[in-house]
């Protein structure tokens, strides 16, 4: 059965993005949550004339995974290259849902197969390095990242989703054939299969001023993103706002959020108290002493799974993206992140930070200090190690 893309095209309008801004030659839309990310995702993809590069570190066979394959499939009958990549260690799909995805024409590459033999040392390097990115790339022309990873853990809750909170971009113009150019780089160095060259072959690249796509590669002095992060609070005039689901962040980092607040930064972090990932929160919370007693305002969001990463910066430079603020993300993994420079679009991220403030919790530098002292143990333990979590 193939998509209805009239249906698709209904959602997506029904679903309309969070905020709509021109940035430059590029149009950047916000989108809150699966909600809204899946409808225009599946929209793109339906209406693809000759290339779709998905590339993810979660790809479920669940009932989105099978949406997005159904699209995936429909679209390389009709003559589309249609090229995806998942992580092996993050993603859990059946042969069969592979053979499917094959047998309609799309090309797959499992990035880096798990294998346990051989050293230990080599195994564990091995598994610390994933390729942790999310992007979606259709004819060059219109892309995708941000935290979404294609699972029901995403979708909305009306759509038989967890409807966990995460943040995505839509970006229309040069700036999507940037997310193509490091897809086709990551697919052609871990040898997927060979692509048709010339559909790609005549794409300008445009490392614009204001729309910048940086990625994480494995090589030593590619460290784009924390540079970013780094530039961004050390040069902080006014406010500083983190919404991050797993926040570990290097020292370095830590210490110039700190002398932000005692400048007289506004900084503020919305960090996960509902989370997949429990040890990372216990460590996290191990810094918030560290932050609280500088200054800083912490929250922990109550709601549904928080699993964002974004940051916005005076209310004018904004990131959004896979990268989590961990030695995992910052150091091995492979990410990526959209960064803009735009006093509208730091302003539409501000008030969907806000938004996300009514479900949050402060924390008190009192309530912190009272807190028990079993949790203050397991917090330790887990900060200990925070290298590899």
């Amino acid at each position: 059965m193939e998509p209805k893309v009239d249906s698709i095209a209904a959602l997506a309008a029904s679903r309309a993005p969070f905020a709509v801004i021109s940035i430059g030659a590029d149009e950047v839309s916000l989108l809150r949550d699966g909600a809204q990310a899946y409808p225009a995702m599946l929209e793109a993809i339906v209406g693809a004339r000759s290339t779709i590069c998905l590339e993810t570190y979660i790809l479920r066979e669940d009932a989105t995974g099978n949406r997005f394959a159904q699209a995936l499939c429909e679209r390389a009958r009709a003559g589309v290259e249609v090229s995806v990549m998942y992580d092996d260690w993050g993603s859990s799909v059946s042969e069969e849902f592979l053979s499917r995805l094959r047998g309609a024409g799309v090309r797959t590459l499992a990035f880096c197969p798990v294998r346990f033999s051989g050293k230990l040392g080599a195994i564990l390097a091995h598994l610390r390095r994933r390729n942790h990115r999310k992007a979606l790339v259709v004819d060059g022309e219109v892309g995708f990242t941000g935290g979404l990873n294609i699972s029901d853990d995403y979708a909305a809750e009306e759509d038989g989703g967890q409807g966990w909170r995460d943040t995505h971009v839509r970006i229309r113009g040069p700036a999507a054939a940037e997310l193509e150019w490091l897809f086709l780089a990551t697919w052609r160095k871990f040898r997927g299969a060979p692509l048709s060259e010339s559909r790609y072959a005549r794409r300008p690249t445009s490392r614009g001023k204001w729309v910048r796509i940086l990625g994480n590669d494995f090589r030593a002095d590619r460290k784009d993103i924390r540079r970013a992060y780094a530039t961004a609070i050390a040069g902080a005039k006014r406010r500083i706002h983190l919404t991050h689901a797993y926040f570990l962040p290097p020292a370095r980092v830590v210490r110039a959020l700190q002398k932000a607040a005692r400048r007289g930064v506004e900084v503020s972090v919305i960090l996960a108290a509902t989370t997949d990932v429990k040890l990372v929160l216990y460590a996290a919370r191990a810094l918030y002493g560290k932050l609280l007693r500088s200054g800083v305002r912490v929250f922990e969001w109550t709601g549904r799974v928080l699993h964002a990463k974004t940051a916005v910066v005076d209310g004018c430079w904004t990131t959004v993206g896979s990268a989590n603020l961990d030695a995992l993300s910052l150091r091995e993994n492979l990410e990526v992140n959209a960064v803009f420079e735009d006093e509208r679009l730091g302003t539409a991220a501000e008030a969907m930070y806000n938004r996300d403030l009514y479900d949050c919790a402060p924390v008190s530098l009192e309530a912190w200090r009272i807190r028990p002292l079993g949790e203050r143990i397991l917090s330790w333990l887990a900060f200990q190690l925070r290298h590899w979590l």
